[in-house]
């Protein structure tokens, strides 16, 4: 029986950052485990080829939610990453880490000042290379932005590689509206409206694969990972006490079922909704979900799966005159070959882009003391995604409630790790989150009415101008909502009186010694923008601390 010091399951970005720090030690051995495959799929690391990866059983899970009372009986794909990198191969690549007052509200809510905003930063910097702290940039850099942010580390960060007039027009528009212009989203507060900076190099997708797997892991005998491996169930024994302990894993491979063992400690990595069910088919949870399963309860914690959190996109559609947008550039196949030979060119152009390339944070309502609204705007429009844009130029203004009060939940619905869990997220279940998808529908239209859009006769497509009540525009929020793919805190982290905390506050889950969860399923919380980066903060803290243990054992 194969036996590890560590073994990670899951090589998204968590997985793939704690498998790096904690293989450092050539004494250690690691084995990283994979359900899906190597990150060599060509659409991974061209940025515009997320349409290629959604959706795509190569590539994603191809889960799907409930069907959902907020959203008017609708069911939504969710994606998550299967592959090497898992979601940072499929993601919109936006390098965001929320507000200061999100990880001051985790030291709060977990009782460990660790959590502080000021205990974090250390840990995004150790890992950014920020691309204005280039030789050839830094000089311009401030000071401000240099105690900020870093460089050398392995999580690359750079500039868009294009601009879009329309775009720019947003942004003037958004100004105009009273949004200040900002070029730094991940200063504590990303009040303001800019391009977003993003996770690539050169004009190619950085994913956490490439980052902290290939070539540093790859070249250390220590090192081991699987890939094409689902993990079935943990393995767990009961000490002469009663303890309970993680010992290792039971993993589906190519070549049949193995069992390992985990020396020293078992790190779960499998996301919000993969660690869920992991924990649940291995008899970790709540009773009545594990029992209607026919799984044999090890051992009592109620909140997992439970609090369940996402960010819902309200897309609103304008038609616009007067500029080309991606609907028309893309239309044919001229079009299609002068983008593709741009790329080819430059490593620019179209299929360099992100999804989103303008963001913009602001309030719905003055109540609001922090920005709890956060745009994605994008040169181009669709029904979803998967589906040929339209054939008109238009624009696609996103926006999304960062604070959700709205909390769903993940079961598993089989005691077959090959049967995907049951997901319910709850969307607009509050009147705070209707009421604010209302307004955020109004300061969108706000925004487009300013000066600096007219030149382009903006015309809303969707939802349309007819609808003004708050009724009307809460109903058709949930008819035209999607997911952002930013679900967290299914696992979450709490204070030790806390009955539906799953870890405690260094991760280590509540009963079980030998076993950490490290993903974003801990947040006890949502971040205030997009959830990448700061799930590989968390990791990054989290290997701290589990190299600190090692250390006094």
């Amino acid at each position: 029986m194969p036996t590890f010091d560590y073994i990670i399951i899951g090589a998204g970005s968590a997985g793939s950052l704690l498998a790096n720090r904690l293989s450092a030690d050539p004494a250690t051995r690691v084995l990283l485990i994979e359900a899906g495959g190597r990150d060599d799929y060509h659409w991974i690391h061209i940025p515009v080829g997320y349409l290629h990866c959604i959706g795509n059983p190569r590539t994603d899970w191809l889960y799907q939610t409930e069907p959902d009372p907020g959203l008017n009986g609708r069911k939504l794909r969710y994606p998550r990453g299967k592959v090497l990198g898992g979601c940072s191969s499929i993601n919109g690549m936006i390098y965001m880490r929320g507000q200061s007052r999100d990880y001051d509200q985790w030291a709060e809510l977990t009782g460990d000042a660790a959590w502080r905003w000021e205990h974090c930063l250390p840990a995004f910097r150790q890992h950014e290379s920020h691309w204005r702290l280039d030789a050839e940039n830094a000089a311009q850099a401030s000071a401000e932005f240099k105690a900020l942010h870093g460089h050398g580390g392995e999580w690359r960060v750079e500039r868009q590689r294009l601009r879009w007039d329309i775009l720019d027009a947003f942004a003037q528009a958004a100004q105009q509206a009273g949004i200040p212009a900002t070029d730094d989203f991940n200063r504590g507060s990303n009040e303001g409206v800019g391009y977003f900076e993003v996770n690539q190099k050169s004009g190619l997708r950085w994913n956490t694969a490439k980052a902290f797997l290939r070539p540093t892991c790859y070249g250390r005998p220590n090192f081991e990972m699987w890939t094409g491996a689902q993990v079935r169930r943990l393995t767990l024994a009961r000490g002469a006490d009663g303890a309970l302990r993680c010992t290792g894993a039971e993993v589906l491979t190519p070549t049949g079922i193995e069992t390992v063992n985990a020396h020293r400690e078992v790190l779960l990595s499998a996301g919000s909704i993969g660690s869920v069910q992991i924990l649940e088919l291995s008899g970790i949870g709540e009773g009545q979900v594990l029992q209607s399963q026919g799984i044999e309860v090890q051992h009592l914690l109620p909140g997992v799966g439970e609090n369940l959190q996402d960010h819902l996109q309200i897309r609103s559609v304008y038609k616009v005159q007067g500029t080309r947008t991606l609907n028309t550039r893309a239309a044919t196949p001229w079009g299609k070959a002068m983008i593709g030979l741009e790329y080819l060119l430059r490593r620019t152009g179209p299929m360099s882009m992100a999804p989103s390339q303008l963001g913009a944070f602001t309030r719905s309502s003055p109540q609001f003391e922090w920005p709890n609204l956060e745009y994605h705007v994008q040169p181009l429009s669709l029904d979803a995604f998967g589906e040929p844009l339209h054939g008109f130029d238009a624009i696609t203004a996103s926006v999304c409630n960062l604070n959700p009060t709205s909390r769903g939940q993940v079961h598993i619905r089989s005691p077959r790790p090959e049967e995907a869990p049951a997901i319910r997220p709850n969307y607009l279940s509050t009147a705070q989150d209707r009421q604010v998808a209302a307004d955020s529908l109004r300061v969108t239209r706000r925004i487009v009415a300013q000066p600096a859009m007219q030149a382009f006769r903006p015309e809303e497509f969707r939802p349309g101008i007819q609808h003004q009540s708050d009724e009307e525009l809460a109903r058709l929020a949930g008819d035209i909502g999607t997911t952002i793919f930013h679900p967290v805190g299914t696992c979450r982290m709490g204070r030790a009186d806390d009955p539906m905390a799953v870890t405690d506050p260094r991760l280590r889950v509540r009963g079980v010694a030998g076993l950490r969860v490290v993903d974003a399923s801990v947040m006890p919380v949502i971040t205030s923008g997009n959830t990448n980066s700061p799930t590989l903060m968390l990791a990054e803290r989290a290997a701290g601390w589990i190299l600190d243990a090692a250390q006094l054992s």
